[in-house]
């Protein structure tokens, strides 16, 4: 399998505001440390094993999206800037779309996420 790569969309660091910067850093300090551990499963790993874990990986990711797309509603609500977790919320929605656009990846995960459906139990065409 090939190296992952994982990247802070620049429109994502385009919407931070002028003070952003270390929201920034964080970012990409963040996506660095995903795409590392991510690659180094790459380097001694079978393709499962690789798949199992960005699997494991995708599963954080979109939970954490959920909970700051939660976090937009209830800033909004309090009157306070969500600019912050808006900026998160759409991070974590753009590195699971770049892991499924790896196209060694993307397959695998299939795979992953189906057995994994299957053997929670539920059944299809009943």
């Amino acid at each position: 399998m090939d190296e992952i790569s994982l990247v802070v969309p620049e429109a994502i660091v385009n919407s931070l505001p002028e003070d952003g910067d270390s929201a920034a850093h964080d970012m990409q300090e963040a996506v660095a440390g995903w795409e590392a551990r991510l690659n180094r499963l790459v380097e001694e790993e079978s393709d499962e094993d690789v798949a199992s874990a960005a699997v494991d990986v995708i599963e954080r990711f979109e939970t954490r999206w959920e909970q700051y797309d939660d976090f937009v509603a209830e800033l909004r609500a309090w009157g306070q800037s969500p600019i912050y977790a808006m900026a998160w919320r759409d991070l974590h929605a753009a590195l699971v779309q770049q892991l499924y656009d790896n196209d060694d990846l993307s397959a695998h995960i299939d795979r992953e996420r189906n057995a994994r459906i299957v053997n929670d139990g539920i059944r299809f065409g009943r």
